[in-house]
């Protein structure tokens, strides 16, 4: 059993289902320890059942399907290290269980759709990542899921995704405004007309000017820079690796941007790319390798999706460390 926390640190993921939210909590777990970490999927907070919610025709992306009051009231006690009992819904029978004892704990994620949606819930958040996944990308993925693996047919599989996609764009996707971070992937730019989208292009938009996070960068801070690693030192088959690296605007907020184009052939390479990169706020000389070689099985290990969410898991990691030293600080200058 881990000791009661002194500070409760809050990180709020978001993003539409089957967009890797599974795989980065797998990788935040791995790097933190689960004794660590709660994980609270805000789906528990779903007001509407499946059968309310077909009848009424509103759906989970909804706001009115969701109960914001007991979600602000509960992830707030937890905060001010209360316990709280949490409604469970439950995927498989779409109704909700009895609620369960959650205790505090040093580190408190809560994860769907909604975790940016509600201003009080958003101000309680120490760190937060939006995960964004292009249209494009989404849809050869849902239709490689559900046609190879379910059986679902192609008009089925796009007449799910058309059916999300109004209250998709009205109520999650504007969440990303208020992200920290933002993982955004996209098709690639290396080969024309790309239609199988299983080379990625994947972004990590990084907000500046927060007292807990300073951005990752390449080469040289504030610089825009454009590099194509492959040679000597970096295996790539074709089409290749394209890095990129500059200031940009984003939703009216000043960030910076590091982009990997391509997928990388040999992991343990990756090195090569981690030596080049400044602000990764690693322990030591490889750690961001070494992170992604452990899991070598998840999803998107082999291309930016894999680096950047292990690259803001060590983000995570030392703002965690930094506001549980400050509150350390502040409760020794009491004493």
């Amino acid at each position: 059993m881990t000791m009661k926390p002194d500070r409760v640190v809050l990180i709020g993921v978001a993003g539409d289902s089957g967009c890797g939210k599974s795989t980065f909590l797998r990788r935040l777990t791995d790097l933190f320890g689960s004794e660590l970490v709660t994980v609270i999927c805000l789906d528990d907070y779903h007001s509407l059942d499946r059968k309310q919610r077909k009848e009424t025709g509103i759906t989970a992306l909804d706001p009115r399907a969701n109960n914001f009051d007991l979600m602000y009231e509960q992830i707030n006690a937890l905060k001010n290290g209360h316990s709280i009992d949490k409604p469970i819904y439950n995927h498989e029978t779409g109704m909700l269980d009895p609620a369960e004892r959650i205790d505090p704990n040093h580190i408190i994620v809560i994860e769907g759709l909604h975790p940016l949606y509600d201003e009080r819930v958003r101000s309680l958040l120490d760190f937060s990542v939006y995960l964004d996944i292009s249209d494009e990308v989404k849809v050869a993925w849902k239709i490689q899921r559900d046609m190879a693996e379910r059986g679902h047919s192609y008009d089925d599989v796009m007449a799910a995704i058309n059916s999300r996609k109004p209250d998709f764009t009205a109520y999650i996707d504007p969440q990303k405004e208020f992200a920290d971070v933002v993982i955004q992937v996209l098709p690639t730019n290396l080969i024309k007309e790309d239609k199988e989208r299983k080379i990625l292009r994947v972004q990590m938009i990084q907000r500046e000017g927060l007292s807990h996070f300073k951005p990752a960068f390449l080469f040289d801070e504030g610089s825009t820079i454009n590099w194509i690693p492959c040679g000597r030192k970096l295996t790539c088959s074709y089409p290749g690796i394209k890095m990129h690296y500059g200031p940009d605007n984003y939703y009216g907020h000043e960030v910076s941007i590091l982009e990997v184009d391509g997928q990388f052939e040999n992991l343990e390479e990756v090195i090569y790319i981690e030596r080049h990169l400044s602000s990764t706020s690693a322990k030591y000389q490889g750690e961001l390798t070494h992170l992604l070689l452990q899991h070598r099985e998840y999803p998107g290990s082999n291309n930016g999706t894999g680096l950047f969410q292990v690259l803001v898991g060590l983000k995570m990691r030392e703002a965690y460390e930094k506001l549980t030293a400050k509150e350390a600080k502040i409760a020794v200058a009491a004493v």
